[in-house]
């Protein structure tokens, strides 16, 4: 009569163990990774994904006018205090982008000094009933950071309905 041999001391065991952790955690890294390509605007080529949303949301092309954009993009050598630039390939695959899916009417597209998005006239309007300290908490840090309070902000949806601003 055989004793019955601990899990651990069968050497069938590792390679189940390893098959059983294959088959349950690859489904989940596999949809982690379609969450991400699902993560970017509708559209938009490659390089903005990658370029613009490399150190703050890719903001959707509609969310200011063509002027706005084109002081953007050729002043990414000193873009809000970072130099941003970029080879001129992507530069103009970006900008050409950009501006194809500009705002072109209403007060998205209306021009503003400094091309900040969050001082437009717009922005303020949709936003000023948001208070400066909430602006301030860790978990939102400026109005710069959509996605603190808009979970499609990456996606170019900022539907009201889906707003939800974090404590």
């Amino acid at each position: 009569m055989n004793p019955k041999k601990e899990p651990m001391s069968n050497p069938a065991f590792p390679r189940g163990a390893a098959l059983a952790f294959l088959l349950c955690v690859l489904p989940a890294f596999v949809a982690l990774a379609r969450a991400e390509v699902a993560q970017s605007i509708k559209g938009a080529p490659a390089s903005f994904t990658a370029e613009c949303s490399s150190c703050h949301v890719a903001y959707a092309p509609s969310l200011t006018g063509q002027a706005n954009w084109r002081g953007i993009m050729t002043g990414l050598d000193k873009h809000f205090g970072v130099d941003a630039s970029l080879d001129s390939k992507t530069q103009h695959e970006i900008s050409a982008w950009l501006l194809a899916n500009a705002a072109t009417s209403g007060r998205r597209a209306a021009a503003s000094t400094d091309f900040r998005i969050t001082r437009s006239d717009w922005f303020i309007r949709k936003h000023g009933e948001v208070s400066a300290s909430v602006w301030k908490r860790a978990s939102i840090k400026s109005a710069s950071n959509c996605g603190a309070c808009h979970s499609g902000a990456a996606r170019g949806d900022f539907d009201e309905d889906s707003v939800r601003i974090p404590k």
